[in-house]
């Protein structure tokens, strides 16, 4: 039986009425992604048409998903809100703070004895207020909510980017920070800007090499990183339903990568098996009574261009393996011969060290399988394997069920590591070296979702490239980046020219999954005596204090760094060793910025401060500003904040003193973290005025006591040499969002209206 299935039947009752009424209203058929839309509005039944890309809509979604590292700062902002328990449907997962090292068991232990802290805080918050908590161990928090959480036609949220997996089983799941998170465990609307649509109609059918993987490196390859902000991409077409419900999981988690709000496709009979084989039935034979509503119309998919902002065609008999890298997830190369040209001109290293199989996106026993049908032919044919092996299964379902069906043993065979049920080198949690900064120049290979310098294990000279498990195994197999499976021999043992075979898989265990267990602890149904304790000399753990508003006269502020090229969130607020910080907002402030490169040097963490003239790191200078009371500007470029939705990027420079961040554009979740936390997000009106930034400006706020929606601000940038420039500014600031600028975050907001 599922969690929480009289919530769905709910879902399900109202469903009809709703997306009828949204119809009625629009007059045309209508998307999955409006379908799934109109009938969670905050306010029930449709009563008006919303305009896509511009209206702010208050959203009802059904359920929330937290990881332990950006749990710890939404749990603590929620102990503010003055609830006794959350208002909705809500899990904790622990699974970012294992670090990748010696293996699962070792890894595992080693991770409770470092981190015992904050587990035991995670617990203890989720059984006070009612969330359910997946211990460490029990699994990556996307493949554990695609198997026990996910259901199609449902609206959910999570503190991660990647919440979009949920996706595959016709979701629309949404990556925010953790104060919109917060709003939502209060009872509150949730606001989304109305997406606009993107619709990729998906012809023929995966064959041979090609898999579901390909498919989104080949969206990102045509969308890039930024081509999808703002809007829902909706998959449909025959290829589309031949497709398994995991592989559909795994284009909706990449999604991501495209800036993508979030990525679904319409329910079908692989999402039917999927429910019934992770033992949910009861949701599929509800999701069966109504399955029309739980799909885009017909209509809409034979004539896409008339419903959909923007129509891509992909037809899957044509798609070769693709290998999307380095140091972007958008930078597709064809397998083989185009790659080795590449890799000539740009002088990557051709000789891979590494194949890393799992992460959230892959690590369904599907992917499992397939990647083992390689490895399985290593063994057969007498190859040695050239790069080293790290597996992460998604779950403790997934490990139990591959472990009991030999499929992990295949691996073994062949001297892999096998690393805990968590996310490990995917972000950052790989101790691969002991002084990363200074590790030499190679490439890996990996079936992961993101891909920045850095990323895997701290490397700046490590080259990642991304690719599907099948061909991560070949890759890793032959030693060599440019390898092709489909036409390339390799030399066995004994000296002979062997061939790989096309891999083979199942969808589903064919002995169904099963599980000792699975991790999970469901919280008491009355935790109003559980205790929390946050010790004050914690290194772990830090309890909020309310941000002061910035107020409405904002003179004389100075600039911190002018960022250069591309700044995510990973160059904002780093992960891997700074995990262990994530609960402890001033600590892990001393991370602010110190990945990004500073236009005027092009340094990283080297910035001038305009009090001494003299240089220091970014946080070190942004913390004397603070001591003298001034405040900072941040200028960035476009798409400034990408990739994961960690609203550190946020809480930390606003903690430091950063009063405004303007750049030539924004990361939809990054801006909406800025703006919750009562800073200033802003846009360039004239990007090139980006240009105009030097680096001792002042920035004087001209007419922010006007601050109103859709209305420009004037910043007047003060040079060294007194020189005077004066930028209009862009916002997409509405009244709700003004308000929250004002009281100082969303959070002093809450906790004023629930006084």
């Amino acid at each position: 039986m599922a969690f929480d299935i009289n919530m769905i039947k709910k879902v399900y009752a109202n469903v009809v009425e709703r997306v009828d009424a949204a119809q009625k209203i629009t007059g045309k058929p209508l998307t999955l992604a409006e379908k799934i839309l109109y009938s969670h509005l905050w306010n029930g039944n449709p009563s008006k048409v919303f305009t896509r890309g511009k209206d702010y809509v208050d959203f009802a979604p059904d359920r929330i998903a937290l990881q332990d590292a950006t749990a710890q700062m939404a749990l603590l902002q929620f102990m503010q809100a003055g609830k006794s328990k959350v208002a909705v449907p809500t899990t904790t997962h622990c699974d970012h703070l294992i670090q990748a090292k010696n293996g699962a068991s070792t890894d595992l232990q080693s991770a409770l004895n470092t981190s015992n802290e904050v587990f035991n805080f995670l617990e203890s918050v989720s059984n006070k207020y009612g969330l359910g908590f997946w211990k460490p161990g029990a699994g990556i928090i996307h493949q554990v909510v695609l198997e026990n959480y996910a259901f199609p036609g449902g609206m959910m949220i999570g503190t991660d980017s990647h919440t979009v997996n949920a996706g595959g089983l016709g979701m629309v799941a949404i990556g925010v920070g953790g104060a919109d998170a917060v709003d939502v465990m209060a009872g509150m609307p949730w606001e989304l800007k109305f997406p606009k649509l993107i619709g990729v109609k998906l012809t023929g059918k995966l064959s041979g090499w090609t898999a579901p993987k390909d498919v989104i490196l080949k969206v990102a390859d045509i969308l890039t990183v930024k081509g999808g902000t703002g809007a829902i991409v909706e998959y449909f077409g025959p290829g589309a339903t031949s497709m398994s419900c995991t592989g559909k999981g795994t284009i909706c988690n990449m999604g991501a990568e495209i800036g993508a709000t979030t990525s679904t496709f319409g329910y079908d009979d692989s999402m039917e098996r999927y429910l019934r084989a992770t033992d949910r039935d009861d949701v599929a034979d509800a999701a069966n009574q109504v399955k029309d509503y739980l799909t885009g119309d017909a209509e809409v998919y034979e004539n896409p261009e008339n419903y959909f902002d923007q129509v891509i065609e992909i037809n899957l008999s044509e798609l070769s393996p693709l290998l999307n890298g380095p140091f972007t997830p958008d930078l597709s190369t064809a397998a083989g011969l185009e790659m080795t040209k590449k890799a000539n001109e740009n002088d990557w290293p051709l000789k891979v060290e590494w194949g890393l199989i799992g992460s959230c996106t892959n690590s369904s026993y599907e992917d499992l399988s397939r990647a083992s049908s390689i490895a399985q032919q290593a063994i057969d044919k007498n190859l040695k394997t050239k790069a080293d092996f790290g597996i992460n299964p998604g779950s403790e379902k997934v490990r139990y069920t591959a472990d009991r069906d030999g499929i992990l043993g295949v691996f073994e065979k062949l001297d892999a590591t096998i690393f805990t049920n968590a996310c490990g080198p995917c972000i950052g949690q790989w101790a691969r070296y002991s002084d990363p900064k200074n590790a030499p120049k190679n490439s890996i290979i990996h079936s992961f979702n993101r891909n920045f310098a850095k990323r895997a294990d701290g490397n700046p000279n490590t080259h990642a490239f991304v690719a599907s498990p099948e061909m991560v195994a070949a890759v890793a197999i032959a030693g060599r980046l440019d390898f092709n499976p489909m036409t390339d021999k390799l030399i066995n043992e004994n000296g002979e020219e062997v061939m790989l075979d096309e891999p083979t898989g199942w969808e589903l265990p064919p002995k169904g999954f099963e599980v000792k267990d699975d991790g999970f602890l469901a919280p008491e149904e009355d935790g109003s005596h559980v205790e929390i304790a946050v010790k004050d000399d914690s290194e772990r753990l830090q309890l909020l204090e309310p941000f002061t508003p910035l107020g409405s006269e904002i003179k004389g502020a100075k600039l911190l760094i002018k960022a250069f090229g591309k700044c995510t969130t990973d160059h904002i607020s780093m992960a891997g060793p700074w995990l262990r910080f994530r609960g402890h907002l001033d600590n892990i402030a001393n991370n602010t910025l110190i990945g990004a490169v500073n236009a005027f040097n092009k340094k990283t963490n080297f910035v001038k401060n305009q009090l001494t003239g003299e240089y220091g790191g970014v946080p070190d200078v942004q913390r004397e500003y603070k001591k003298e009371g001034v405040k900072t500007v941040v200028v960035g470029d476009h798409n400034y904040g990408e990739g994961s939705s960690r609203e550190h990027a946020a809480m930390q420079p606003r903690h430091l003193g950063v009063a405004a961040v303007i750049v030539k554009s924004f990361a939809r979740i990054h801006e909406t973290n800025l703006k919750k936390q009562g800073m200033l997000g802003l846009t360039f009106a004239n990007e090139a005025d980006y240009d105009l930034i030097q680096e001792n400006d002042t920035f004087n706020f001209l007419d922010l006591h006007e601050f109103a929606p859709e209305k420009p601000l004037t910043i007047e940038v003060v040079h060294a040499d007194g020189s005077k420039d004066i930028i209009k500014v862009n916002h997409t600031y509405n009244d709700a969002q003004i308000a929250w600028y004002k009281e100082g975050s969303a959070l002093n907001l809450i906790k004023k209206q629930n006084a």
